[in-house]
């Protein structure tokens, strides 16, 4: 059976971030992930992990300035010396939880860019994760990137999982792997078990939420027990961020393990 972890940016809501910690313990998480925490110092959120035994699994690079709700940074030219700083900074924080993944976020484009603009800001998305997949490296983390769909991030940069792993390949580094959300690869693609066959030793985190509305994975159009079984068959290792919006509070949602997960 795949191992799940919590993610906090989207489970337990009901309390304040510091406190998801306790309540993802209590629900029978050993792991969890979040996308971002640097409002809060390191210490208090590994001193969290610490107390609750539980692993940290991931954490999002800072992708701009989150007040201004900027997502415009790792493939944007011009702004190379703001991604080198946040790359410090999640490399800081993954050091001090333990974590073994960062997600590294594309970005959104500028409305209407076209091949010649897409050409460019590809390129820097190039140079600046080489760059990172080095000082990663140096801390044996490995990087992640991921394809999202453009309904929930319109003009997302990243958006199948044939461009990720091409973007991955062209990068040529070893600890740079793709996160395949299953949610985003539904909604903009399908056929998630052949794609996840195809390039399942590149996979380095799975995330899954049901489709379309981003509820419990146990509603919707996808097939997630197929898809946890053809997991265990791969001998896919990873872990399974539980990364969806529950449609009526979290601790009752999470029901779904019961329907889906064996006995």
């Amino acid at each position: 059976m795949p191992r799940f972890d919590a993610n906090l940016s989207f489970l337990f809501n009901e309390v304040p971030f510091l406190d998801r910690f306790a309540e993802a313990a209590h629900a029978g998480f050993e792991a969890v992930e979040f996308a971002f925490g640097y409002d809060h110092p390191v210490t208090e959120i590994a001193a969290r992990l610490s107390t609750h035994g539980l692993k940290q699994i991931l954490i999002n690079a800072p992708p701009g300035d989150l007040t201004k709700g900027d997502r415009r940074l790792a493939a944007w030219p011009g702004r190379e010396q703001e991604f080198t700083a946040s790359v410090v900074t999640a490399l800081r924080y993954a050091e001090a939880l333990g974590s073994p993944l960062i997600h590294i976020m594309a970005g959104v484009l500028p409305e209407g860019a076209g091949l010649e603009a897409r050409t460019r800001h590809r390129a820097t998305f190039v140079r600046n994760l080489r760059s990172a997949a080095r000082e990663a490296a140096k801390q044996g983390v490995t990087l992640t990137i991921e394809p999202i769909n453009t309904r929930d991030i319109p003009g997302y940069f990243l958006n199948t999982q044939a461009e990720a792993h091409a973007i991955r390949e062209e990068v040529g580094a070893a600890n740079l792997k793709v996160q395949m959300d299953f949610y985003h690869a539904q909604i903009v693609e399908g056929d998630l078990a052949e794609k996840f066959r195809r390039w399942q030793p590149h996979i380095g985190h799975v995330q899954i939420a049901g489709v379309p509305d981003r509820h419990e994975p146990d509603t919707g159009e996808v097939n997630y027990v197929y898809l946890f079984d053809l997991l265990d068959e791969l001998g896919y290792d990873g872990w399974v961020g539980c990364e969806y919006r529950p449609a009526h509070g979290t601790r009752a949602g999470l029901a779904w393990r019961d329907k889906l997960l064996p006995a």
